[in-house]
């Protein structure tokens, strides 16, 4: 008997919210439909499902696919905005930071250190008096210690990989670490287990309209080519850099001016950089900052900030980005990282927000963290703002769009935890039991319990009934076969590219980015969604031209060489 799942999305639920879009009439519409299934679009529907809201979301790729997949993997303050003076910024993101950590996701979301490194005492001073700024504006109860100073020796007894040649000690501080795809899917679940109806891989096709007002949206599904009217009575876009296409084809009249930034990260293996503490580094760069993140067995290391003026749909890293991170992380590093060294590369576009184009009639919630805009009677769009301040984001936007209603029901997401959050303790002990059973190491549990929290019941359930799923993936031995089920039979993982990339991360873990495991990843899924034989081939195929795409994009020094390699060959294959 197949274990029962708590907000599974799969085929059933899916069919299920295609029957709810149909039942949206004008007579009967929903209240709130999401365009968009980032971070934004996900927070916004997790929000409004908890005031009781009828709520829709699709998304035309993967849940997280673009930016919200490639990001740092941080939830944090944003300590470089102290010197900008974005002091409301910063606050509230440490307030956001600490409620993931304590109460809404702690499963999610993990305390980390990070050491500044220092050259000479006046930037001791300097930095030392920012940090402890940072750590005042951290109110109430703390969730991660006070800063301290660390000076040459206790620097290197510390962390050791720092070449003490070019850092003369440095101050520990703290934030958090995420996987930002998980997050996004996550939300998306929460919001379903409240109510709300989600899916992905399914395009707005036009816009409906009552004069000026938008009433709904017309869709098409991905995965099977059927088309559906949705009437709802507000529309919210969240289209991140695609917020500009999206306005044009609702022919909105004003709108939300967003630029695509590339940012880069690398990954390298642990034993690259010696350190003897689960710390990280950061340290200042000419345009920005750079991070040196512990991630599990390996490093994640960047950003990088530069225009993005390609197709938005694939962001590239080229040569010259790849050589920019390894100069600045070894800026600071004992042993220089080459580009042998390197495992994997993701890029991503952050949607940075120009000025406000308005007229004199326009109703507005403008601030410097994000903007929530009425692009067209009926609907609004939301971009800027930070990953660890989606919570906010979603309730400005969800408030923007209720305005006006006297009763408009409050949002509930400084209580209610991101599913798999509730019970998170409870299952931690349960866990440690069920895991000597399957004869998991401390290691591999603490992976399982914060990817999955109170849900990794679910898996072991799946593994009691088919003890074949608590064996590793042999080329990947990090991940278990239940976890490559479980994303397609509830995670809503409908390709191969969407479990390993994005429910587990071997498209940047690994050096292979996931190919070796593709056969066997794709016939687990195959069994799970009932692919033929030759969808199965058709979607490994697909992956490894992809993957090759990128990899040679790497080899090339321009934006514009990279993109014509990868712009041609799909993350998934065509089905329709």
């Amino acid at each position: 008997m197949t274990p029962s799942l708590k907000a599974p999305l799969n085929a059933e639920a899916r069919r299920s919210a295609f029957e709810a879009y149909s039942a949206a009439t004008a007579e009967n519409p929903l209240d709130i439909f999401i365009v968009g299934g980032g971070i934004n679009g996900a927070g916004a529907a997790f929000d409004a499902a908890t005031r009781g809201l009828s709520v829709g979301v699709a998304e035309m790729q993967d849940w997280a696919t673009g930016t919200s997949s490639r990001s740092s993997k941080l939830m944090h303050g944003g300590l470089r905005y102290l010197q900008m003076l974005d002091f409301k910024l910063v606050a509230e993101a440490l307030r956001e930071r600490d409620l993931l950590l304590t109460t809404t996701a702690p499963h999610l979301v993990q305390p980390v250190s990070f050491v500044f490194p220092m050259k000479n005492i006046a930037e001791r001073a300097f930095i030392g008096s920012g940090i402890a700024l940072y750590d005042a504006m951290q109110t109430g109860h703390r969730a991660v210690p006070m800063h301290r100073h660390l000076f040459p020796k206790k620097l290197q007894k510390h962390f050791s990989g720092l070449d003490p040649a070019k850092n003369r000690g440095g101050i520990e501080y703290y934030d958090a670490t995420m996987d930002d795809a998980r997050v996004t899917m996550m939300l998306v679940r929460s919001a379903v287990n409240l109510g709300a109806h989600a899916t992905s891989y399914t395009r707005v096709t036009d816009y409906l309209r009552r004069g000026e007002r938008v009433i709904g949206v017309e869709l098409t599904d991905l995965l099977t080519g059927d088309q559906y009217t949705v009437h709802a009575e507000h529309v919210i876009l969240a289209g991140g850099v695609w917020t500009g296409d999206e306005q044009d084809r609702v022919d909105a009249g004003q709108g939300l001016e967003v630029l695509a930034s590339k940012g880069i990260h690398i990954t390298v293996p642990r034993d690259a950089i010696q350190a003897e503490e689960h710390t990280g580094v950061i340290t200042q760069t000419e345009k920005s900052v750079l991070f040196i993140i512990p991630w599990d067995e390996y490093w994640i290391i960047g950003t990088t900030d530069t225009p993005w003026k390609q197709d938005v749909a694939h962001p590239s890293a080229t040569s010259a980005d790849i050589d920019y991170v390894l100069e600045h992380a070894n800026a600071v590093l004992k042993r220089p990282l080459r580009r042998d060294d390197v495992l994997g590369v993701f890029a991503g576009l952050r949607p940075l927000l120009q000025p406000v184009s308005t007229n004199e009639e326009s109703s507005a919630k403008v601030s410097r963290e994000h903007t929530v805009m009425e692009v067209r009677e009926g609907m609004s769009a939301i971009a800027g703002g930070k990953f660890t301040t989606y919570r906010v984001m979603a309730e400005d936007v969800v408030d923007f769009a209720l305005r006006g209603q006297a009763d408009a029901p409050k949002t509930r997401t400084k209580q209610i935890p991101i599913i798999g959050g509730d019970g998170f303790e409870e299952m931690r002990l349960h866990a440690e039991r069920r895991a000597r059973e399957f004869g998991f190491d401390a290691i591999r549990t603490e992976r399982l319990l914060t990817r999955y929290g109170s849900l990794l019941g679910e898996l072991f359930a799946m593994m009691e009934e088919d003890p074949s799923l608590a064996k590793p993936l042999e080329s990947a031995p990090r991940y278990l076969r239940a976890e490559v089920a479980y994303a397609a039979r509830a995670e809503g993982a409908e390709h191969l590219a969407d479990v390993l990339a994005r429910r587990t991360r071997l498209i940047y873990e690994v050096t292979d980015r996931g190919v070796d495991a593709a056969d066997e990843a794709s016939r687990i899924v195959a069994a799970e969604l009932d692919w033929s034989e030759a969808r199965r081939v058709c979607e490994v195929d697909t992956y490894r031209a992809y993957i090759q795409a990128h990899l040679d994009a790497e080899d090339v020094q321009t934006d514009a060489e990279a993109a014509a390699l990868v712009e041609p060959v799909p993350e998934v294959p065509a089905l329709i």
